[in-house]
């Protein structure tokens, strides 16, 4: 078992965070999984039609997490939070990338309700999980760049276990170390705002969105939440 936990001193800067654990043992990432293509092909046909656009940096949701990346250190324009890099990349390509069943379904979810997704391989993170400032002193591998080593700075939001950084900049990049393959079969996926009183009800639709997604694919599947009030959940 792994415990997600919510710093206080993060719940105390923002103290509307709401964090969305979806969680899913025994996945089968290898075999089709129909309804996320169809999921992906619906958001390309009606970006293609002119029906609808993935939120940009205008949009509240995202305007919130260039506001907090700003605050402790962190430039939005530089270094984007996900959903927001997401959303660029899609308006511009006109296609969601293609990466393994699991991923798709959280990226299909995070950009269509303009939230940040991410998620870790729970066979690959030690101990438990806090989402707390960095001091300075841990270590992060890039996703896609395992011959590289980075320090956080002090006071940058991160993700974290036991012996690593598992996200930079709150929700900008996930570790190398444990990402979610095909060959996954234990895993935390994680959708995020900082405005519960706003978006909360958006982040639990798109929680269930997610859960019917995996569902069909895995043995069991559980959603939990993270909040200032309850900054502890169980994966």
């Amino acid at each position: 078992m792994t415990v997600f936990r919510l710093a206080p001193t993060v719940t105390k800067a923002f103290p509307d965070t709401l964090v969305a654990l979806v969680t899913a043992a025994g996945l089968r990432g290898h075999e089709p999984w129909p309804a996320t293509a169809a999921a992906m092909d619906e958001l390309e046909q009606r970006l293609a039609d002119g029906s609808w656009q993935p939120a940009d940096e205008t949009d509240p949701r995202i305007e919130a997490w260039h506001t907090a990346y700003r605050s402790f250190g962190t430039n939005p324009r530089r270094v984007r939070p996900s959903v927001d890099a997401l959303g660029r990349r899609f308006a511009k390509k006109g296609t969601l990338p293609r990466i393994n069943p699991a991923v798709d379904s959280y990226n299909a979810v995070s950009v269509r309700h303009g939230l940040p997704a991410g998620a870790f391989d729970l066979d690959h993170v030690t101990g438990d999980v806090d989402i707390r400032p960095a001091d300075g002193s841990e270590l992060f591998t890039p996703l896609g760049e395992p011959g590289t080593v980075e320090n956080p700075r002090p006071g940058e939001i991160v993700y974290a276990d036991a012996r690593i950084v598992l996200t930079r900049h709150w929700n900008h990049r996930d570790a190398h170390q444990t990402c979610v393959t095909a060959g996954s079969t234990r895993v935390a996926f994680l959708l995020e705002t900082l405005h519960a009183a706003r978006d909360g009800h958006l982040l639990k639709t798109a929680a269930v969105e997610l859960r019917d997604l995996l569902a069909p694919h895995t043995e069991r599947t559980g959603i939990h939440y993270l909040s200032s009030a309850e900054p502890e959940a169980t994966a």
